[in-house]
């Protein structure tokens, strides 16, 4: 079936022509990337487009999501638990309330970017933490 935008000027750029096809993309979520493959209208000189919506790559793109969730939660419970701290001693340490780790390890919460660093950091350098400790 011809889209809407099959043969007409891209908008986007207003030097080329859409055309139907399919396009690689690449989306990037807590700096992990996910590629594939978009179908739609794409632009034959600035490659830009619009891709249409397909409900199975939306649910692929949310299950990567949760994988990449589910490895982070896994991460941080394991180095927490290698530098012997308790998840309120661990949520102490990077700042948080004192249940944030409860909450990151059970998935009711997705920690910031500086938490996830800090402890991937002491995972690497664990004689950091008494230096942290004594603040």
């Amino acid at each position: 079936m011809t889209s809407k935008w099959n043969g007409k000027q891209c908008p986007l750029c207003g030097e080329g022509t859409l055309r139907d096809g399919k396009h690689k993309q690449q989306l990037e979520y807590r700096g992990r990337a996910y590629a594939y493959t978009a179908k739609g209208a794409f632009c034959n000189h600035c490659h830009d487009g619009f891709p249409e919506h397909d409900a199975r790559e939306e649910a692929a793109w949310q299950a990567f999501r949760d994988r990449v969730d589910a490895e982070e939660i896994a991460e941080l419970a394991r180095i927490r638990k290698k530098l012997g701290l308790t998840q309120q001693e661990a949520a102490r340490l990077a700042g948080g309330g004192k249940n944030a780790f409860s909450r990151y390890e059970r998935g009711q919460a997705k920690p910031v970017a500086a938490v996830t660093n800090l402890f991937r950091l002491l995972d690497r350098h664990p004689d950091l933490l008494n230096e942290l400790k004594a603040g």
